[in-house]
C-alpha cells in the first residue's frame, strides 16, 4: 500500500512538473498573462496571451460571469459561460497548442493538468477585394483573403450542399499552419483526396506560412520548372473547379488556394471563357495557345535563321535585315540574349516596385532603352520589335507560375538555336514534350488529353463547347459521379408557350 501510495506521489509530482514547464516556457514571453483572482464566488487560476485573445471577449462573455457566479467543476463552467467554444482537457500538448492559438486557460489551482479552454482568439484580416492576379472583365470579381474561415465561407456560398466537406491537417512544426483540404464527397476520386491528405501529413517542414510552400514539397516532381498544381485566388473558379471533382487546399495567412490534379492545358484556361459565348471563349483559347508558342520560339527561330539558315529569308526582306544588322558588331545570339535579359529586368524590377512606379518604369524604360540600344548599334529594329512581340503574347497565360515557365524555358531554345540551327530548336521541343508526356500531378496524368488520348476532354481543353454538351465532368479525374446532367433533358428547349 505504501509503493502505491508512493507511485501515486510521485506520477502527481511528474504531471505538476510538466503543467510548470508549460507554464514557465509561456511565462518567458512577455504577452503571457496569468495571475489568480480570488476575490469571486470561486476562486481560479487564469492564462493567456494577450498578443492573441480578444479583450472584449475576455472581459465581457468570460470575466463577466466567472467574477458573479460560482462553479463546482470545470464542467459547470462550460455550461455557464456563453461562448461557443468551452473545452475541458487535460493533455499537455493540446493544451499549449490551444494557448497558442488565442484560448484562455481556467484552472482551480495553480498547477492542475486538467484545465478549462475558453475561445477568445482575435483574428485581424484584410476585408474581402477585388482579384488582382486574375482579373476578369466579365463575372465575380470576390478574391480571397488571409483568413481562412472568410475562405471558406466564400466557398460555401457557392456550394452550399452537405456533400462539400473540408479536411482539416495541421502543418509546420513551428507554424501549426492550419491547412484545408476541401472536395465534393460523391464527386471527386477517393484516391485523390487520401493522397493529398496523405502528402500534407507527411510534411516535416518546420514553417508553411503560404500555399505556395505546400506545393513545392508535395510535388510529384520536385525537378520541374512547370507547375504540377492550378493556383487561382478566385472563389467562383475553386467551385467550378470542385463541382468537376477536384480536390482543393486552402492554408491559414494566404490568399491563394491550388486545386489538384490539374493538366497542362488547364493553364492557359481563364474562368472568363465560360462567361462569354462559347465560340468567343474558343477564339481566345486558341489565341493563348499561339501566344505561347510564338513567344518561345520567336527569338530562337532569329538566332537559327541568321546564324544557319540564312537562305529561308525573303529576297524582299534580306535587304532589311543586311541593312539593319550592318553596325552591330555581336552575332545574332549574343544581341538576342542582350534584350531578352534586358526584358526581364525591367519585368523584374516593374514587379517588385509600387504599382505607379513599377508601370511607369516599364513603359519608359522599355521605350528608353529599346530607342539606345538601337541607336547605339547594340541591336537591329528587327530584333527589337520580335523581342517586344513574343514579351506581349507572353503576358497572355493567366496563370502567373506558368508564365514563369514560359519564361524561363525560351534560354534553353536560344542556346540549342545557337548551337544547331533549327534543328536544336526542334531537340528542345522534344525534351519538353517528353517531360510533360512523364509528368504528373498528384499521380495523375499531367500531359491529358493529349496522353493518355480522352477524346471526350477535347471538348474543354483547346476550345470549349457549348455547355450542353458538356454533360460528363473530365474522364481523367476518374471522379466518382461521370455525369454532370441529363444531356436528353437538358435538350428540350420547350418555352411555355409551345
Amino acid at each position: 500500500m505504501f509503493e502505491n501510495w508512493f507511485q501515486k506521489l510521485s506520477s502527481n509530482r511528474k504531471k505538476d512538473t510538466s503543467m510548470g514547464m508549460l507554464l514557465k516556457t509561456a511565462g518567458h514571453s512577455g504577452d503571457f498573462i496569468r495571475f489568480y483572482n480570488g476575490n469571486t464566488p470561486t476562486p481560479f487560476w487564469i492564462s493567456y496571451f494577450k498578443s492573441l485573445i480578444d479583450p472584449n471577449v475576455l472581459h465581457r462573455d468570460i470575466l463577466a460571469y466567472l467574477k458573479k457566479q460560482s462553479f463546482h467543476s470545470l464542467d459547470e463552467l462550460k455550461a455557464m459561460v456563453s461562448v461557443e467554444e468551452v473545452i475541458v482537457i487535460g493533455d499537455l500538448d493540446e493544451i499549449q497548442n490551444k494557448l497558442y492559438d488565442g484560448y484562455v486557460m481556467i484552472q482551480f489551482h495553480e498547477h492542475d493538468k486538467k484545465c478549462a479552454l475558453i475561445k477568445a482568439g482575435k483574428k485581424k484580416h484584410r476585408q474581402i477585394d477585388v482579384s488582382e492576379v486574375e482579373f476578369t472583365v466579365i463575372g465575380p470579381k470576390q478574391a480571397f483573403v488571409e483568413s481562412l474561415d472568410t475562405n471558406l465561407n466564400l466557398i460555401r456560398q457557392r456550394l452550399p450542399v452537405p456533400q462539400l466537406v473540408f479536411k482539416e491537417v495541421l502543418v509546420g512544426k513551428l507554424t501549426k499552419t492550419k491547412v484545408i483540404v476541401a472536395f465534393i464527397d460523391g464527386i471527386a476520386d477517393e484516391e485523390n483526396v487520401n493522397t493529398m491528405v496523405q502528402r500534407l501529413s507527411d510534411i516535416e517542414f518546420d514553417e508553411v506560412v503560404d500555399v505556395s510552400i505546400l506545393q513545392q514539397i508535395i510535388n510529384d516532381n520536385s525537378k520541374s520548372v512547370f507547375p504540377q498544381y492550378l493556383n487561382t485566388e478566385k472563389p467562383d473558379r475553386v467551385a467550378s473547379l470542385l463541382g468537376e471533382g477536384k480536390v482543393a487546399v486552402l492554408s491559414e495567412g494566404s490568399s491563394q488556394v491550388f486545386t489538384a490534379p490539374t493538366s497542362y492545358f488547364e493553364m492557359f484556361v481563364s474562368q472568363e471563357d465560360y462567361y462569354i459565348p462559347w465560340v468567343v471563349g474558343s477564339f481566345f483559347r486558341v489565341l493563348r495557345f499561339f501566344s505561347i508558342f510564338f513567344s518561345v520560339v520567336a527569338t530562337p527561330m532569329y538566332v537559327a535563321v541568321l546564324t544557319y539558315h540564312y537562305e529561308m529569308i525573303p529576297a524582299d526582306m534580306l535587304s532589311t535585315l543586311i541593312s539593319s544588322r550592318t553596325a552591330i558588331p555581336f552575332p545574332p545570339v549574343a544581341e538576342v540574349l542582350f534584350m531578352e535579359l534586358t526584358i526581364e529586368l525591367l519585368r523584374e524590377a516593374g514587379a517588385r516596385l509600387p504599382t505607379k512606379v513599377g508601370q511607369t518604369l516599364g513603359i519608359v524604360g522599355g521605350i528608353v532603352i529599346g530607342q539606345a540600344a538601337v541607336a547605339a548599334g547594340l541591336t537591329s529594329n528587327v530584333l527589337l520589335i520580335i523581342v517586344a512581340l513574343a514579351a506581349l503574347a507572353s503576358f497572355t497565360t493567366p496563370d502567373y507560375k506558368m508564365a514563369n515557365s514560359i519564361r524561363l524555358i525560351r534560354f534553353p531554345f536560344i542556346i540549342c538555336a545557337a548551337l544547331w540551327g533549327g534543328l536544336g530548336i526542334v531537340f528542345c521541343f522534344c525534351f519538353f514534350i517528353i517531360h510533360l508526356l512523364r509528368l504528373t500531378s498528384l499521380g495523375r496524368p499531367y500531359f491529358s488529353p493529349f496522353y493518355p488520348p480522352r477524346a471526350w476532354d477535347f471538348r474543354d481543353s483547346f476550345i470549349r463547347l457549348a455547355f450542353n454538351k458538356l454533360h460528363k465532368r473530365p474522364f481523367h479525374l476518374q471522379t466518382e459521379d461521370q455525369l454532370r446532367f441529363n444531356p436528353k433533358r437538358a435538350n428540350r428547349k420547350k418555352d411555355i408557350d409551345e
